[in-house]
């Protein structure tokens, strides 16, 4: 049994702004998170229950980021997505289960220096282009390479669910739950537009899907 904090428990009159803003961070590889998309995260190690304690005593608000290189203290990328904690459970044993809603995209300006056993940075957020379309031949084009890509990955998708999405929604989600290397999601989370991201999105599926069959993992890097 767990307790489950209400979804605006601890809400406060927090404003996001353009400017430097402290974010404290979960480093996380092959973990990328975009606006308005939902991640869920089990929470075990002890720095990072004691970062959504703070986390829910203040906005609730966490930074996913992925780092350079999978070892402690690894230099971050240069782009994360702020996201804030709109379910969570927290369990007797001090684990938390954590629902992230993407909120914001945020450029790292430096890392602070902090006495928290959680990392923290001071990050500048990204303003997002309004109301971002594709082209129909581009979201032809994508949606004709996404039925190639699942077909050869054996994946079962529903395509008449996927058809109702609308283009942000549909690259964005693709592109959080992609099975590609870290350097590849950072890539698609750094792209400026929706029709970047989807040009990218499908040179990956691309690469990826001409791997060889013997090959375990195929890799940009």
């Amino acid at each position: 049994m767990g307790f489950r904090y209400p979804a605006q428990a601890f809400d406060g009159p927090v404003r996001l702004t353009m400017a430097g803003t402290r974010i404290s961070i979960f480093p996380l590889p092959g973990a990328i998170l975009f606006p308005g998309l939902q991640l869920p995260l089990h929470i075990f190690e002890p720095r990072y229950r004691a970062m959504v304690t703070d986390s829910l005593a203040r906005d609730r608000r966490i930074g996913m980021i992925q780092p350079q290189r999978a070892e402690e203290g690894a230099p971050l990328y240069a782009v994360g997505c702020l996201g804030k904690i709109d379910e969570v459970e927290a369990l007797e044993d001090g684990r938390f289960n954590i629902v992230l809603v993407g909120e914001a995209r945020f450029r790292v300006l430096r890392e602070l220096d902090v006495t928290t056993p959680f990392r923290q940075i001071e990050g500048e957020l990204i303003e997002e282009p309004v109301e971002e379309a594709l082209a129909a031949i581009e979201r032809a084009g994508f949606e004709r390479e996404a039925r190639r890509f699942a077909e050869a990955q054996g994946y079962g998708v529903d395509w008449e669910s996927v058809a109702r999405l609308d283009d942000v929604s549909l690259i964005n989600g693709v592109s959080q739950i992609a099975p590609f290397d870290p350097a590849s999601k950072q890539a698609l989370l750094e792209a400026g537009t929706i029709s970047e991201r989807c040009e990218l999105m499908v040179q990956l599926m691309q690469f990826y899907g001409r791997r060889d069959s013997d090959d375990e993992r195929a890799t940009l890097q």
